[in-house]
C-alpha cells in the first residue's frame, strides 16, 4: 500500500526573480505532514526553489519520511513529441534533453529562444510552440496562435479530460503552462540526479520521493481567507486535502496507465479528493481479527482509534461563525501580539532606565496613546504616554505619573528605576507564525479573542457531526403516551439524543422502528442520506429479533464486537451506505456506558476533534466489594466525603442509578478484593463532557 508522511505541493512559476516580498504569481510551497500544516512557504525564483525542495527532502529522509511531492506543470507532452525531438518515448530523457539545453539565472533565461529552435527543427517554423513574449522578434515562434501550424495533438488526453486545463504549447499570455514545463523539468531532472526519486505516473513509487502532476484548480474551490494570497492558500490546500486520504485511496487515485503523456492527480477522482478531509470508510473498519472472542475494553478502543478517520467536510468560516466548531487545520498568528513594544501603565516614557537620585528629564511636546503612530524621540528627553500606546523610537522605559512631577517644562523623579520597567515587548504573548488554535481544538470565546488579536479573519473548521438516534423494538412506546401490558417507554432515544447535543454534536432524531426489517433497512437507508453516523439501541446482538445486526450483516459491513465489559453486550459495528453504525444494546444503562466508554471518543475522532479519553482521578473507596476476573466494570458512582460510593445495585436494569450517579467507577479486569480505603479510579460525568 503506498504511504507517505510528508505532502508537499509546489506553484511553480517560468517567470523571473519576483523579489524578496511575497507576491501571486510565485513559486509557492505548501507543507503537510500527517495533517499538520506549516504555513505555505515563499520562494522568489528557481534557484531558491530548487535549493529549498533538496533541504528539504534531505531533512526529511534523515527523519525517515516518505515524501510525496506534487508541482503544478505538465510532465509530459501530448502523444509523438517526445519521440520526435528526442528519439525515444521515455518522456524522462526528454526531461534530461530540457535540462542539457535550458540557461537559467534569477534575471534571465533562454526559453523562448530554445520554444523557436524545437519549432525550426520539427514544424518548419510553424509549431508546434507559439507565443513569443519578449520584445524582440524569434524566429520560428509566433507571437500568435492564429499564425500557427501544429504537427501534434493540441492537448493531452488529462487536459482533453481536465474542464478548464491549458495547453502546453502556449508559452506566454493569461494561462500559459507552456513556458512552466521549459523551466520546470530541467530543475525535476537535477533533483532526480540528487536524490532517490520515483516519478508518477512514469515509475513504480518504490523511491522515498515521489514526484506527481497536480493541477490546484482541479480540487481547490472558491477563493482563499481576506488578506492571503490565493497560489499560497490553493498549495496548503491541495497538501491538505492529499494527506487527508487514507492509502487505499491514494492507491487507487495513483493507478493510471499514462506512459508517455503523464496524468494529473486526482482528475476522474475530484469528489473523493475534496468531497471531505477524508475518504469514505472503507467497509472492514470496523473488522477485528477473526481469532478474537471477548475483546478487552483497551484493545476495543485502540482498534476504534486506529481504524477511524473523519468523516465530515471542511469550511472557512469567519470568527463569528466558528464559536464551539473543531478547528480543521492549525491556525497560526498573522502578526505577534502586541504587534509592537508599547507602554503598560500612564506615565512618561524615556530610554535607557535610570539610577538612583534626582533626575529630570525634558519633556517633549504631544504625547503617544493607543492607536497612534510610534514616532520617533529625541535622546534624552521624556514623553507622555498613555497604556498600550506603541512606545516611540529612543523609549524603552517607562515611569508612572504618580512616581513624577512636572516643572519648569521637565519631569522629575527619584531613581532607581530599570530599563525596559512598566513596558511590554512585542509578541511577548505570541509571536507571528505561532500556533494560537490547534487542529481539533474546540473553538472556545478565548480562542476568538486570540485569534482576532493575531489578525485571524477566517478560520478552517470541520463542518458539525450529525448523529442519528434510533430505536428498535415492538416493546417500545413513546414517552407520555399509553402503554399496554408488555410495552415500555423509549428511554434510550431522549437519553442518547442529550448525550450527542452534550458532546457537541448536532442530534437528529430518527424516531422508533418496529421489528421488522424492511422498515428498519427503509429508515437506515433514509438516515444515511441525512446523517454522518448513526445510533441505534437494541436488535445488536444474534437473536431472532436483533435486526440491526442481521441487516449489517445481509450487507456485508457488520462485526460483533464480544467485548469484556460490565454492564454491556455486543456491539454492532459497521457500514450503511458508507456511514458508520453503533448498534447499543437496548438496556438503558449498558446503552449509557457503552456511549460514553466507546462512541463518545469515536464520535469526537469522526468529528475532527481526535480521540478523547476520559481523565479519571484515583480516589479512596467507600465501599467494599469482591470483584471477578475477566470482565472491565464500570460501576456508577459518586464522591462523598473525599470518597467513592457506588449505587447499591449493580443490575444493568436499575436506571435510576444513572442519575443518582455523578460519573463511574473503572475497575480493570483482574480480579480484585476492594475494601474500604484502597485507590479506585472515578471518572466524573463532566469528564465525558456531560
Amino acid at each position: 500500500m503506498t504511504r507517505f508522511d510528508t505532502i508537499v505541493m509546489v506553484d511553480w512559476s517560468g517567470g523571473a526573480d519576483r523579489g524578496p516580498t511575497p507576491v501571486k504569481d510565485a513559486i509557492w510551497a505548501g507543507v503537510n505532514r500527517g495533517g499538520v500544516a506549516d504555513a505555505p512557504v515563499y520562494l522568489r525564483n528557481r534557484q531558491v526553489a530548487e535549493a529549498w525542495l533538496s533541504d528539504l527532502f534531505e531533512v526529511e529522509r534523515a527523519a525517515g519520511r516518505r515524501v510525496l511531492v506534487g508541482f503544478d506543470f505538465p510532465f509530459g507532452y501530448p502523444r509523438g513529441f517526445c519521440e520526435a525531438l528526442t528519439g525515444q518515448t521515455d518522456p524522462l530523457v526528454l526531461w534530461e534533453w530540457f535540462a542539457a539545453r535550458i540557461e537559467d539565472s534569477a534575471a534571465t533565461n533562454n526559453r523562448f529562444d530554445l520554444a523557436g529552435e524545437v519549432n525550426r527543427t520539427l514544424g518548419a517554423g510553424q509549431g508546434p510552440f507559439w507565443a513569443n513574449g519578449l520584445a524582440r522578434d524569434i524566429e520560428g515562434l509566433p507571437r500568435r496562435k492564429d499564425s500557427y501550424a501544429n504537427p501534434f495533438p493540441e492537448r493531452r488526453k488529462a487536459e482533453e479530460q481536465a474542464k478548464g486545463a491549458f495547453t502546453c504549447w502556449q508559452m506566454a499570455g493569461a494561462g500559459a503552462v507552456g513556458s512552466q514545463v521549459f523551466m520546470g523539468l530541467p530543475v525535476l531532472a537535477r533533483l532526480r540526479q540528487k536524490h532517490d526519486v520515483a516519478v508518477w505516473p512514469f515509475q513504480p513509487l518504490e523511491a522515498p520521493i515521489a514526484f506527481v502532476e497536480v493541477w490546484p484548480s482541479l480540487t481547490v474551490r472558491g477563493g482563499p481567507p481576506e488578506g492571503m494570497i490565493k497560489d499560497a492558500w490553493q498549495v496548503a490546500e491541495v497538501a491538505r486535502q492529499i494527506a487527508a486520504l487514507a492509502p487505499e485511496t491514494l492507491q487507487g487515485i495513483l493507478d493510471v496507465a499514462a506512459p508517455e503523456e503523464g496524468w494529473i492527480f486526482g482528475l476522474g477522482h475530484e469528489a473523493t479528493v475534496m468531497g471531505s478531509l477524508a475518504p469514505p470508510l472503507k467497509n472492514d473498519c470496523f473488522a477485528l481479527p477473526a481469532v478474537v472472542h471477548w475483546t478487552p475494553v483497551a484493545e476495543a478502543l485502540a482498534l476504534l482509534e486506529q481504524r477511524l478517520t473523519p468523516v465530515v467536510s471542511v469550511h472557512d468560516v469567519p470568527l463569528r461563525d466558528a464559536l464551539g466548531r473543531i478547528c480543521a487545520a492549525d491556525v497560526k498568528a498573522r502578526r505577534a501580539n502586541p504587534p509592537l513594544p508599547n507602554t503598560a501603565v500612564d506615565g512618561y516614557g524615556f530610554a535607557g532606565g535610570r539610577g538612583a537620585g534626582a533626575h529630570a528629564l525634558p519633556l517633549a511636546q504631544g504625547r503617544a496613546a493607543a492607536g497612534d503612530a510610534p514616532g520617533a524621540l529625541p535622546a534624552g528627553q521624556a514623553l507622555r504616554v498613555l497604556t498600550g500606546a506603541a512606545l516611540p523610537a529612543g523609549v524603552d522605559t517607562v515611569i508612572l505619573q504618580e512616581d513624577v512631577h512636572l516643572a519648569e517644562g521637565k519631569v522629575h523623579f527619584n531613581g532607581p528605576i530599570k530599563a525596559g520597567a512598566n513596558t511590554r515587548k512585542a509578541g511577548e504573548d505570541v509571536t507571528a507564525g505561532q500556533v494560537i488554535c490547534s487542529a481539533g481544538t474546540c473553538v472556545s470565546a478565548p480562542h476568538l479573542a486570540l485569534l482576532a488579536a493575531t489578525g485571524a479573519g477566517h478560520v478552517p473548521v470541520f463542518a458539525p457531526l450529525k448523529v442519528g438516534v434510533l430505536s428498535t423494538g415492538d416493546e417500545l412506546v413513546e414517552a407520555g403516551a399509553s402503554a399496554a401490558e408488555g410495552q415500555i417507554f423509549d428511554a434510550n432515544r431522549p437519553m442518547l439524543l442529550s448525550l450527542v447535543a452534550q458532546f457537541g454534536h448536532v442530534p437528529v432524531d430518527l424516531g422508533r422502528s418496529a421489528d421488522d426489517r424492511a422498515i428498519l433497512r427503509g429508515r437506515l437507508d433514509k438516515a444515511a442520506q441525512d446523517v454522518d453516523v448513526i445510533l441505534t439501541s437494541g436488535g445488536a446482538s444474534a437473536g431472532d429479533e436483533d435486526h440491526v445486526s442481521a441487516l449489517l450483516s445481509e450487507a456485508g459491513v457488520m462485526t460483533l464486537w464480544r467485548i469484556a465489559i460490565k454492564p454491556g453486550r455486543p456491539l454492532a459495528l459497521g457500514l450503511w451506505d458508507g456511514v458508520p453504525v453503533f448498534g447499543l444494546p437496548g438496556n438503558p444503562v449498558a446503552a449509557m456506558v457503552c456511549t460514553l466508554i466507546f462512541a463518545r471518543p469515536a464520535m469526537s475522532l469522526l468529528a475532527g476533534a481526535g480521540w478523547c479519553a476520559p481523565q479519571g482521578f484515583e480516589v479512596p473507596a467507600g465501599f467494599s466489594k469482591a470483584k471477578k476476573a475477566g470482565r472491565r466494570e464500570y460501576l456508577r458512582a459518586r464522591i462523598r466525603e473525599g470518597k467513592a460510593e457506588v449505587f447499591a445495585s449493580e443490575g444493568s436494569g436499575r436506571i435510576s442509578g444513572l442519575s443518582w450517579a455523578e460519573g463511574l467507577l473503572e475497575l480493570e479486569e483482574p480480579a480484585r478484593n476492594i475494601v474500604p480505603g484502597d485507590m479506585v479510579r472515578y471518572i466524573p460525568y463532566g469528564s465525558f463532557g456531560i
